[in-house]
């Protein structure tokens, strides 16, 4: 459920719907959704601030 809620917050156009706001609260609490949304919203504009300026990646996981 977070990784879907990731990813409607990282895709162009999508945005977080009603339903999955709902299935969220069921199990977070509000100072964990702040956390959770602060953690993905951090890691989006790290990842496009290191695009816009070519920092390559560390590899710190491999698809398989």
């Amino acid at each position: 459920m977070a990784l879907e809620f990731a990813d409607s917050m990282t895709i162009t156009g999508r945005d977080v719907s009603d339903e999955l706001f709902t299935r969220l609260r069921r199990f977070y609490d509000e100072e964990a959704l702040v956390e959770l949304s602060a953690t993905i919203a951090w890691e989006n504009a790290s990842s496009k601030f290191n695009r816009a300026l070519r920092v390559p990646s560390q590899q710190l996981w491999k698809r398989h």
